[in-house]
């Protein structure tokens, strides 16, 4: 009986990670998903996506590492504050890790030549494969027959002939794809990742700037409310009660909670960067000001008070 092999798929939820789970179960393998999740891109999609499909997921954080990389990124940044090769290559090394614990015979992508400029095109996906580790083990069943022969495709565990010469950043040749395999409901092309965002890239920097050693809860705070520092004090304020709620949630010790106690509003949450220094009465009178100026219900309120906790 010919063996059945396991390719583990790096799985965003887009149409092109899609078609290349079609592609590959039309040639006999058992698909299984690799869903990365991290502090700078939401997996929800993706997560709907696989269900939709029927697609197995393995999932993995990789917040921690890629955190890391932003911070000191060895190939550098996008036009944000993206370090996508860094990015590419940390992604491709986790699913090596999780192939050879699981057994996979190999991983393959939904990346197509020429698609994005800084990592899909030939030295960069070369580079990408040679440090990851993967060498004649990755497959971009997509673009397959513009690129090197891979070990699945010598070794006749999948049939090249069957995959694609797909270049560019159009999507048209993909689109008949989705087609031909029957796949009606797909996601709009959308730039998932937070740090390809120039708002969010330069709240990042000016974070790094004054402690640069913010962990990922500093950056789940930079995804709620408005941003205002004071000195190495940050004052987060919400803008809806779901971010009032995710603030409660993410304050840590030495933290200081602001709400107003006799009617409904913004909550604020102020964190000290300098362990020196204590939070100054001044700087929570400005969080008051500011969850004042906020507040709607303050402009006719007769008496106004605050509640402060620390945590």
């Amino acid at each position: 009986m010919k063996r059945k092999y396991k390719v583990l798929v790096l799985f965003s939820g887009g149409l092109d990670s899609m078609l290349v789970v079609e592609i590959l179960r039309r040639q006999g393998l058992t698909v299984q998903g690799l869903l990365l999740t991290s502090c700078f891109f939401d997996d929800q999609v993706a997560r709907k996506v696989a269900k939709q499909l029927n697609l197995p997921l393995k999932t993995v954080d990789i917040s921690r590492g890629q955190l890391a990389l932003v911070k000191s990124p060895r190939h550098g940044y996008g036009k944000g504050m993206n370090p996508c090769i860094d990015c590419r290559i940390l992604m491709l090394r986790k699913a090596r890790e999780v192939m050879i614990k699981n057994k996979f015979d190999f991983v393959a992508t939904g990346e197509v030549l020429g698609e994005r400029p800084m990592t899909q095109n030939k030295n960069s996906m070369k580079l990408v494969e040679k440090e990851s580790g993967l060498q004649g083990l990755l497959l971009r069943p997509l673009s397959a027959r513009l690129m090197q022969i891979t070990l699945p495709e010598k070794k006749g565990w999948i049939n090249r002939r069957s995959l694609y010469d797909i270049f560019g950043r159009s999507r048209k040749r993909q689109i008949q794809l989705a087609q031909k395999f029957g796949l009606e409901e797909y996601p709009s092309p959308s730039g998932g990742c937070l740090l390809t965002d120039p708002e969010f890239s330069q709240k990042l920097k000016l974070l790094f700037k004054k402690y640069p050693k913010a962990g990922v809860n500093d950056i789940e705070l930079l995804k709620n409310g408005r941003q205002f520092w004071e000195g190495k004090v940050r004052i987060v304020i919400g803008r809806q009660e779901k971010e009032n709620k995710n603030l409660r949630q993410m304050a840590k010790a030495g933290d200081m909670i602001v709400e107003l106690k006799n009617i409904p509003g913004p909550t604020g949450l102020l964190r000290a960067y300098s362990p020196r220094k204590a939070i100054s009465q001044k700087i929570i009178k400005k969080a008051e000001e500011l969850i004042q100026r906020y507040a709607l219900k303050t402009r006719t309120a007769k008496k106004i008070e605050f509640k402060i906790t620390k945590k």
